[in-house]
């Protein structure tokens, strides 16, 4: 089963291209996104949308929808740098006195909060840039190409597998619970997730079982071909 990472990464306009070149290209944006001022970080970040909807042939709004994921944690991180307590409201642009300090905004919370937002979007453009058209395959070569040891290799391979284990699951039993109305209302939505994650927990260990069986078979000797 694949998610829609992989049929992404597989429709990519750039599937044939070496991972190497992939992941220095990703550097490359990675290097620029730190090192660029905050409007050249902008521009980067528009660059990049536009590349990866190119590459992707998908819209810009899927694009910002999948951006908007990890926003919450990045503007949190950004309103605790803009804020700042002090007891000299005359530093502030803007504060509100609270007992016997001001909470408000300095110039350089201004600034520093600024240059975070934008560089940590570009970042995080790159990033997505990469994951959405690295295949899993390709990653497993950089992997390789880096030197990484083989358990690691092994183990990274075996939680992607599982992943799609239990994601299958949990979609096969929601699908079930759903059509018997298990959902119609707060207080059985609450039970049936309740049985839904105590059954995915069993359905995952029989899944597991038969896969340990499956490499018995094939006499599997702690070693993946990679």
């Amino acid at each position: 089963m694949a998610n829609g990472l992989d049929r992404l990464s597989y429709q990519s306009r750039w599937f044939h291209v070496a991972p190497e070149r992939k992941f220095l290209f990703w550097l490359l944006m990675m290097v620029l996104a730190f090192s660029l001022p905050p409007f050249g970080q902008g521009v980067l970040l528009v660059a990049l949308a536009m590349f990866t909807c190119w590459l992707l042939r998908v819209s810009l709004w899927r694009w910002l929808r999948w951006m908007a994921l990890p926003m919450g944690f990045l503007l949190v991180g950004v309103v605790t740098i803009l804020f700042s307590v002090t007891r000299e409201p005359q530093q502030l642009l803007y504060g509100v006195h609270l007992g016997s300090v001001w909470i408000g905004v300095t110039p350089q919370g201004l600034a520093s909060a600024n240059s975070t937002l934008w560089r940590s979007l570009a970042a995080l453009a790159a990033t997505f840039w990469l994951v959405l058209n690295l295949t899993f395959p390709q990653l497993i070569v950089l992997l390789k190409r880096g030197r990484v040891p083989r358990l690691l290799t092994e183990q990274i391979l075996l939680t992607w597998r599982f992943i799609f284990i239990l994601l299958e699951e949990a979609a096969a039993l929601h699908r079930a619970q759903t059509l018997r109305f298990g959902y119609r209302t707060l207080p059985l939505s609450y039970r049936s997730l309740a049985m839904l994650v105590s059954l995915l927990f069993t359905r995952v260990l029989l899944r597991y079982k038969a896969l340990v069986t499956t490499l018995d078979i094939k006499l599997y000797q702690g070693d993946f071909h990679l």
